[in-house]
C-alpha cells in the first residue's frame, strides 16, 4: 500500500498543472456547496427567528372557560418531563379601549412575569423610551400610542369589557419593528393583570423550543397534550400556525439538498472522466510496474489513493473558499440599516459532512479507472508502444 501511495503522489506531481486544474474544479464545487448551505441554513435561522424568535413556538391553553386556573402545576409537571423546551412564559390577554382625553384606541393588554418575558420576547431590549414596568398598575406601550399623544408618566384609561375602566400609568413605550404589535400591544405585569381579572388565573402559557427543535414543535406539542392530565388543555404550535412560512422553509431545504447533490455528481463524473485520461496516459508506466511485478490490486490502489489525495484537497481548498465567499456575502451584503441580508451561519457539521461526500465521491470517481488499470495488460502496452 505505501507503494501504492507513493506512485498515486508521483503521478500526481508529474502532472502539476493538470492535479492543479483537478483540485480547483473539486475545489470549486465543494465552495458551492458549503456556501449554499451556509447561506439557506443562514436564511432559515434568520427567517425562523424574526417571526417566531420573538414569539411563542408553542402555546398552551384552556378550551372551556378560557383560564387556567393550576398553570403553575402545568408548567412544573412540564419541567419535569424531557422534552425540548426551554422558556414558559404565565400570559394574560384581555381586549381593551385605551383613553386619553377624547381620543381612544383599541388595545391588547398582555400581562407577563416581566422577570421572564425576556425568555421569549427579549422586551427590554425593546423599549426604545422610559422603562419597563416595575410596580402594578404600569403599562408598557407600542411606539404607535404616542399618536394619541400619551406621554411617559401619564395615567391612562383603559376599558376592559366586565372588568370596567383601568386606570394605568405609563411607564414607557417600545419598538417591535411590527407595526400590528406596536399599534395593539400594551404590556402589564402579571400581577397587574391578574388585579384586573380578580383571580389569580392565567389566559395561557406561552413557550420557547430549545434551539434546533424548531421543526419538531408538533411532536412536542402532542407529547404535551398526550401526558397532560386536564381533558381541557388545547396545545397550539407554530408550524400549524404558519404553514406558508414551513412550507417555504421547507422548499428551501429542498433546493439546497437539489444543488449539493448536483454538485457531487458532477465532482463525480470530473474526476472520473480525468483519471480514466491519466490511466491511458500513464499505460506505460503501468505496464513497466506490472512487467515489474506489481499485482493488479497494487495497480488499481494507485489510482484509489489518487482519488482520495484528490478528494482531501479538494475538499481543503473548497471548505475555505466557500467560507470565504460566504464571509463575503454576510460583509458585503448589507440592508438599509447596515445589517446582513442574510447573518453568517456556519454549521459545523454540515461543513464536515459536505467534506466527508467529497471525498468519498472522490473515491468513488476513482473506482472506473483502477479497475482499468487492473485489468491493463502487459502484452497490450508493449504491442501499443
Amino acid at each position: 500500500m505505501k507503494l501504492a501511495f507513493a506512485i498515486a503522489l508521483r503521478f500526481l506531481k508529474s502532472g502539476k498543472l493538470q492535479t492543479i486544474i483537478i483540485i480547483l474544479g473539486i475545489a470549486v464545487g465543494i465552495s458551492v456547496q458549503v456556501f449554499i448551505g451556509s447561506l439557506i441554513s443562514g436564511l432559515q435561522k434568520s427567517l425562523i427567528e424574526k417571526t417566531i424568535g420573538n414569539s411563542s413556538q408553542i402555546t398552551i391553553s384552556e378550551k372551556d372557560n378560557g383560564y387556567l386556573d393550576n398553570y403553575e402545576q402545568i408548567i412544573d409537571s412540564l419541567q419535569e418531563k424531557d422534552i425540548q423546551i426551554k422558556a414558559y412564559l404565565p400570559t394574560i390577554n384581555q381586549n381593551g379601549i385605551i383613553y386619553n382625553d377624547l381620543e381612544n384606541k383599541p388595545i391588547i393588554v398582555r400581562s407577563f412575569d416581566l422577570n421572564n418575558v425576556d425568555d421569549i420576547y427579549d422586551l427590554s431590549s425593546k423599549v426604545t423610551e422610559g422603562e419597563m414596568p416595575k410596580n402594578d398598575g404600569e403599562i408598557l406601550l407600542g411606539n404607535n400610542y404616542k399618536d394619541l399623544g400619551i406621554s411617559i408618566g401619564d395615567d391612562v384609561v383603559v376599558a376592559i369589557p366586565l372588568k370596567g375602566n383601568q386606570e394605568l400609568k405609563v411607564s414607557g413605550f417600545f419598538d417591535f419593528k411590527v407595526k400590528t404589535i406596536n399599534d395593539s400591544w400594551g404590556v402589564t405585569s402579571l400581577t397587574t393583570g391578574q388585579n384586573i381579572l380578580g383571580n389569580n388565573y392565567v389566559t395561557q402559557i406561552e413557550t420557547q423550543i430549545n434551539s434546533g427543535y424548531e421543526f419538531s414543535a408538533r411532536e412536542i406539542a402532542t407529547e404535551i397534550e398526550n401526558t397532560s392530565s386536564s381533558p381541557n388543555i388545547v396545545v397550539t404550535n407554530w408550524m400549524d400556525n404558519n404553514e406558508e412560512l414551513l412550507s417555504g422553509l421547507q422548499g428551501q431545504s429542498i433546493s439546497s439538498l437539489m444543488i449539493q447533490i448536483f454538485v457531487v455528481v458532477s465532482v463525480v463524473i470530473g474526476i472520473s472522466s480525468v483519471l480514466a485520461i491519466i490511466v491511458m496516459q500513464k499505460s506505460r508506466q503501468i505496464g513497466i510496474l506490472k512487467a515489474m511485478g506489481i499485482k493488479d490490486f497494487d495497480a488499481s490502489l494507485i489510482f484509489l489513493f489518487e482519488g482520495l489525495i484528490l478528494g482531501v484537497l479538494g475538499a481543503i481548498g473548497g471548505i475555505v473558499l466557500g467560507l470565504g465567499l460566504s464571509y463575503s456575502f454576510a460583509m458585503f451584503a448589507l440592508t438599509s440599516d447596515g445589517s446582513p441580508v442574510v447573518p453568517l451561519y456556519i454549521d459545523v457539521n454540515f461543513i464536515l459532512i459536505s467534506a466527508a461526500i467529497t471525498i468519498v465521491a472522490s473515491i468513488i470517481a476513482s473506482l472506473l479507472p483502477a479497475r482499468k488499470s487492473s485489468k491493463l495488460s502487459v502484452i497490450e502496452v508493449i504491442r501499443n508502444g
